[in-house]
């Protein structure tokens, strides 16, 4: 079994799968960045200083509680899942456009070797 294993874990796909995940974590914390500290900065410096983290509906305020204990505020946050949902686009966006151009190149691929295989010069 062990052996099974090390097969699969130095395997070509494996490896490019872990390196993938991990970059994919990686990226992932750069658009967040990109979106919380630069984009909505500007977006709420635009609309007149608005900050989005900050904006929710407040169902009930936070309290005390009959020991003494803080009860926390019942709040609707949508300034940040209106982060979270920017966060998302760039990062699909982005993964588009990277699958669209493999896809491109794999294409060109297949052109340019179906010309060489059918005779017809190559420029």
């Amino acid at each position: 079994m062990l052996k099974e294993f090390k097969e699969f874990a130095v395997k070509g796909n494996a490896l490019d799968m872990a390196v993938g995940i991990i970059i994919g974590g990686a990226f992932g914390k750069i658009v967040s960045s990109l979106v919380n500290d630069i984009i909505m900065p500007l977006v709420g410096m635009l609309l007149g200083g608005v900050d989005f983290k900050n904006l929710q509906i407040t169902l009930k305020g936070a309290t005390v509680g009959p020991a003494g204990e803080a009860v926390p505020e019942v709040a609707v946050r949508y300034g940040l899942f209106i982060n979270t949902v920017i966060d998302f686009l760039i990062v699909a966006f982005t993964i588009f456009m990277v699958i669209r151009t493999v896809n491109r190149l794999s294409q060109l691929r297949g052109s340019l070797s179906s010309r060489g295989a059918t005779g017809t010069p190559q420029s």
